[in-house]
């Protein structure tokens, strides 16, 4: 029903933004990743979905379309719902989970707050060829990603460092830096850990 939203930006928040469109502030609840990408000035567009429930009608607003897509993706699946996946792609980039999905990476998923193995598990298995189909992505190339992540985390663990921190900066690396070489993963991890 409404696609999406053109106006000047009154409030922004990390959760939420208020947009005055002629006069109607529309208030639309954003993910983190939204949030860094808003513009400065106050004219603003932003995409939305409106969820509609005997209650409340519900705006969530993106960025990019793509952001968007992934959304609805996420919320299709049983056991997800608008906040759950709200706080998925406030804590992952869209092109990680994205990545994720595509090469059956259960434990980024997993590490998601409130997202359990199963979870994890059906979001993949539910959408991993909706989301090869509808952003053309090729299996390939997400496994390759994968693999350079896992061989990069292998080599850190040797060296001594914990898992869980490393994860988190190959993660930070990859979302910077999405084709990047083993080589330049654990050097860059190297200079952040």
């Amino acid at each position: 029903m409404i696609t999406h939203l053109r106006g000047r930006l009154i409030e922004k928040n990390p959760t939420y933004v208020v947009i005055d469109c002629n006069g109607v502030g529309y208030f639309v609840n954003i993910s983190l990743h939204t949030f860094s990408a808003l513009p400065q000035g106050e004219a603003i567009t932003i995409y939305t979905h409106l969820q509609i429930k005997e209650d409340s009608h519900t705006l969530y607003g993106f960025m990019d379309v793509m952001e968007r897509e992934i959304f609805r993706l996420l919320i299709s699946v049983s056991g997800i719902g608008t906040s759950t996946a709200r706080t998925m792609l406030s804590s992952l980039h869209p092109d990680q989970i994205k990545q994720a999905i595509a090469s059956n990476d259960v434990a980024t998923i997993q590490g998601i707050k409130g997202i359990g193995a199963k979870t994890a598990q059906r979001v993949i298995l539910d959408l991993k060829d909706k989301i090869l189909k509808v952003f053309d992505l090729d299996v390939n190339s997400a496994l390759q990603s994968n693999t350079h992540k896992e061989e990069a985390l292998s080599a850190l663990e040797t060296l001594g460092f914990a898992r869980k921190q490393s994860e988190k900066v190959c993660m930070q690396i990859l979302k910077e830096k999405p084709d990047a070489s083993v080589e330049m993963i654990i050097k860059e991890a190297l200079k952040k850990l």
